[in-house]
């Protein structure tokens, strides 16, 4: 066979072999059964895993809570939900009466009767109108009071927390009155009462804080009368978020 013939014979021969059979596989990921959409998903997960086991708090607020049946909002990248951050329920062995009706946690409990008996001495009158309160408890002082007062969310946000979001699921959290003045209870006039102005000289002695100011980072409505024990390792914990996002 002459050269001409043999270079036809060749380039033939290249023609004859289908394109798909003369492709090189682009990666081993055929050979090993596996799409390589399927071996991205797989990374992703094992990525995920492991940054759920190193940084679980981070993770969990990036991904966030499912939304709550009823509330058409969901928690934002920090994990607060209208203004409010995630708290779980405390365990009822880790609370004792403070009050008839109201619970705090052990530590809380004793430093407010240390506070209380504190201001009493100098004739100021601190009254607990509330304290623990259960997740089931709040979900009927957000939905039923919300529809009685046709709030929409939102509104209703500004000055009640949504279930799953309260201060005082955790046990930390009170709300004062002033006994000598019980018409500024639950009100902003209460920031004008003897209670207050006492609360704001002494609470951080006996390890209690305002927690939401006016103007608060927040964005929850003024609350004079609200007041979170902090003077714990679990406390602190606890309210973490609120306290990074306050400074």
């Amino acid at each position: 066979m002459n050269g001409a013939k043999r270079g036809r014979a060749a380039h033939q021969g290249v023609d004859d072999i289908p394109v798909a059979h003369r492709s090189t596989p682009k990666s081993s990921s055929r050979a090993s059964g596996f799409s390589p959409l399927a071996n991205a998903v797989a990374a992703m997960v094992v990525v995920l895993t492991a940054l759920a086991l190193i940084f679980p708090q981070p993770l969990r607020r990036l991904l966030g809570p499912p939304p709550i049946q009823g509330l058409n909002a969901r928690p934002g990248i920090d994990g607060r939900l209208l203004g409010h951050f995630p708290y779980g329920e405390i365990r009822s062995r880790e609370l004792t009466p403070i009050a008839p009706g109201i619970e705090l946690q052990r530590d809380a409990a004793e430093s407010f009767a240390a506070m209380g008996a504190a201001a009493a001495a100098e004739g100021v009158d601190l009254v607990v109108l509330s304290g623990y309160r259960s997740i089931s408890l709040q979900k009927h002082l957000f939905f039923d009071v919300k529809a009685e007062r046709n709030q929409t969310a939102r509104e209703r946000a500004l000055v009640s927390a949504p279930p799953g979001y309260s201060e005082h699921a955790t046990g930390f959290a009170l709300d004062i009155g002033d006994g000598n003045a019980a018409g500024t209870n639950l009100s902003q006039s209460f920031d004008q009462s003897a209670a207050f102005a006492w609360l704001q000289a002494n609470a951080a002695r006996y390890q209690f804080a305002l927690s939401f100011p006016r103007s608060n980072a927040q964005g929850v409505n003024y609350e004079p009368w609200h007041w979170r024990y902090e003077g714990s390792t679990d406390a602190l914990k606890v309210f973490e978020p609120a306290q990074r996002l306050a400074k």
